[in-house]
């Protein structure tokens, strides 16, 4: 029984040894994902956080002061140039024009007096009839009663003014604001005399803000034709809106400040959208994009191509001999899901994009390009992506 045993132990022992004994099955290349980059001249975007404005807003306050008799628009709807919006009370400017009036009226008729009288007085005077002074009376009356007739007609044309001025109407097509004062309230003048506002819509104006830095380094960039700017600064601008959607039309620059803000350290940049449908309403926030720039010859890879070490960037390109190959780079901004290279690749390199945790130095591996090893995901009957 001993002796059974002791075989089946050595027989094990064997085995074991006899396993450790075969050579050991050399690990297969890795596959990873690459792209072939290609140095071309590239249109070059920049992105900035806007926000838009009214091209044109007003308020509108009233120039008299007196009782607010009715509301004549909806508050938020458009409203069109000329159009009412207020009615205060005219009654007593209606009153205050009648005495303006029959005050002309009245001064009228001393002007006529006046007037037939030194008609009556001159030719006696020239005929030495009456006295100088009695001439020089009737002159004086006839000037006096013509400046009070014109000092009347003035205060009539006041008056009419003031009662116009019941009547206030839109300067402009824009949107509407909430009305402040109520009917049956009070209006004076100064801070009280506000009612409501206009804003123009169309155009619409969106502003943003770029940074000093910004500025100096793409002018440095431009000098050393890393960038080309676009002829007469004339750049395409280009806005999305918050759900991400592009805006349809284009917009130009129409102001840049000369000074730079105290308390922002940036300079305000304004442009101008036309905006039919209304689509734009002031003080929605927008992504701004400025179009019109070109970088010569420059090399662009995905942005996971790009990792990080310790003494900077750095990407795995391939060798035409098929093995991986640690490169250093100097990344510039990116540009979408892309990074520009300033240093490091050259036109033709092969870069890698997924896969790169998995390579060493000299080691090879299979390359397959990158829209092969893209996987479609997964969708249901309606076309949509699969949520599960």
């Amino acid at each position: 029984m001993r002796h059974a045993f002791l075989i089946l132990y050595l027989s094990l022992a064997l085995t074991a040894c006899g396993g450790d004994s075969q050579p050991e099955q050399q690990a297969s290349p890795p596959e990873v994902s690459v792209v072939k980059v290609k140095a071309q001249d590239t249109p070059v975007t920049i992105e900035f956080v806007g926000k838009t404005a009214s091209s044109r807003k007003v308020e509108i306050r009233s120039r008299v002061e007196g009782f607010l008799e009715h509301q004549e628009y909806v508050e938020g709807s458009m409203v069109k140039e000329g159009q009412v919006l207020f009615q205060m009370d005219r009654k007593p400017f209606e009153v205050a024009l009648d005495a303006r009036k029959a005050e002309l009226a009245q001064q009228q008729a001393r002007l006529t007096t006046a007037t037939a009288n030194l008609n009556r007085v001159k030719p006696l005077a020239k005929k030495k009839a009456v006295a100088q002074k009695e001439l020089d009376d009737a002159l004086g009356t006839y000037r006096s009663a013509a400046a009070a007739v014109e000092e009347a007609q003035s205060k009539v044309a006041q008056a009419e003014l003031n009662l116009g001025y019941t009547t206030i109407k839109s300067p402009l097509a824009g949107v509407s604001s909430f009305a402040v004062q109520r009917e049956g309230a009070y209006i004076g003048l100064g801070t009280d005399s506000l009612l409501t506002y206009v804003a123009q819509i169309d155009p619409m104006w969106v502003e943003f803000n770029v940074s000093e830095n910004q500025i100096l380094r793409q002018r440095e960039s431009i000098k050393k034709g890393q960038l080309i700017a676009p002829e007469d600064g004339e750049f395409v601008v280009e806005i999305v809106l918050a759900d991400g959607t592009v805006y349809p039309d284009k917009g130009r620059i129409t102001f840049a400040d000369a000074s730079l803000s105290e308390e922002t350290g940036t300079f305000l940049i304004r442009a101008e959208f036309a905006n039919p449908d209304q689509l734009l309403r002031p003080g929605q926030f927008v992504r701004v994009r400025l179009k019109g720039m070109i970088r010569p010859n420059a090399i662009l890879v995905p942005i996971p191509a790009v990792q990080q070490g310790a003494k900077g960037s750095f990407v795995w390109v391939i060798t035409k001999e098929g093995k991986a190959e640690f490169r250093p780079v100097q990344v510039g901004p990116w540009q979408g899901d892309q990074w520009f290279i300033d240093e490091g690749l050259e036109d033709g390199d092969t870069v890698v994009v997924q896969g790169a945790l998995k390579l060493r130095a000299d080691i090879p591996v299979i390359s397959v390009p990158a829209e092969q090893n893209e996987k479609k995901e997964p969708t249901d009957n309606n076309g949509e992506k699969d949520q599960s």
